[in-house]
Order: structure tokens, then sequence, then C-alpha cells
């Protein structure tokens, strides 16, 4: 699915928002010290799976809601993990309600520092 439409600035901004919102054991934020770059390439890998599968499932309401490829990153982090913000609260109303439970399916995700110094999911 690397042929998907802005896939690549939608997983930079997903993985802005997973470092963002996560944090380390001594609970300061991840992005204070890593970046896209410090992400396990495995990791990366399935974020961008997961990315794509999202898009392929929520094009048509992400057109009609005319999201950036940002927000959809941004959002679909925060969503699939239950973050007081998201697809919902963007005022698309029952579209927005629609991105939402297509985000379910996904579950959440925890990240984590491994012994090798990369973000692990």
């Amino acid at each position: 699915m690397t042929d998907t439409p802005n896939l690549d600035l939608i997983v930079r901004h997903y993985v802005a928002s997973a470092l963002w919102s996560s944090t380390g054991d001594d609970g300061e934020p991840l992005d204070a010290w890593a970046t896209i770059d410090d992400v396990a390439p495995a990791t990366l890998e399935a974020m961008r799976d997961d990315c794509a599968a999202f898009i392929v499932s929520a094009a048509a309401l992400i057109e009609q809601c005319k999201l950036s490829p940002e927000q959809v990153g941004h959002d679909f982090w925060l969503t699939r993990n239950g973050h007081g913000a998201g697809f919902w609260d963007r005022g698309n109303g029952a579209a927005g309600d629609a991105l939402t439970a297509l985000c379910k399916p996904f579950g959440g995700v925890d990240l984590y520092t491994g012994d090798d110094g990369l973000i692990h999911a």
C-alpha cells in the first residue's frame, strides 16, 4: 500500500502525535528527545501499515471532511488510543463519528524505549 496518496505525510504526523502523547519511564514526553528516526524499523513499518489500512477504509470520509494529511495522522493516533481529542471533535458530525468508529478495530498502542534506545510498540 505504499502508493496511497499522502501516506508518508500522514505517517510523519501520526508518529509525531505518538511521540508527543507518549511518555517514557521518567514521565517525560518521548518527543522531548525522540523523532521518527528513533522509532525501531519494525515499529515504523507497523505504524505505516496501520495508517495505510486506515486511510483506505476511511478515504471517502476523509475527503468528505476535507481533512489534511496532517490532521489524519494526528487524529488517527489520538482516536485509536482513546485520547480526549480526535476525529469526533472536529465538528464533522456523523462523518467524524464514523471516522472514530473506523479507528476502534485498530485498538490502542503503547510505546516504550527498548534496550536498544529505540522506540518500540
